[in-house]
């Protein structure tokens, strides 16, 4: 069976991140991201080269999956649900119902995972990565689902400590 786990940015310093990715064994991340960047100075680290280059410090491979990524028009329709329930995106819990059946629908529905499985390391962890700490509130959670239903891989959420 192979093995992944899945991480967010929120809650993670660039130390804590990549620790938290050894200790899972993890020798790929999927960055399943739009924009492979993150907003402010806290969080500078987890944007696109700083990032590879601490993977490929730590002898972590990457790999940018932009047809995983909900499109613009899916954020905002996440943001809106998220201004209507006075939640920010740091703080979301859940997806909304209608963003998770929309992204399956239109992004997961015509997604060819096949090659993605069959590039995952048969040794370690494959990581899947995005910006939300609560996988619950993130859409690498419906890409995980979407891989332990379809193939033979077990899923673990890793969250800050």
């Amino acid at each position: 069976m192979l093995r992944m786990v899945t991480i967010g940015v929120y809650g993670f310093d660039a130390e804590s991140f990549v620790e938290r990715l050894r200790h899972a064994d993890a020798h790929l991340l999927l960055d399943v991201r739009q924009r492979r960047g993150v907003r402010g100075p806290e969080y500078a680290w987890a944007n696109s080269a700083r990032l590879q280059a601490a993977l490929a410090e730590a002898g972590i491979g990457y790999e940018h999956h932009l047809e995983l990524a909900p499109t613009t028009e899916l954020r905002q329709l996440q943001y809106a649900e998220d201004d209507r329930q006075g939640v920010g995106k740091r703080s979301r819990r859940e997806l909304a119902p209608e963003y998770a059946r929309r992204y399956v629908n239109e992004i997961l529905d015509s997604a060819d995972l096949k090659p993605i499985v069959a590039g995952l390391p048969n040794q370690g962890t494959t990581a899947l990565f995005c910006v939300e700490r609560d996988p619950e509130a993130c859409h690498r959670s419906l890409i995980a689902q979407r891989l332990t239903e379809d193939n033979d891989v077990s899923v673990e959420h890793l969250r800050p400590m």
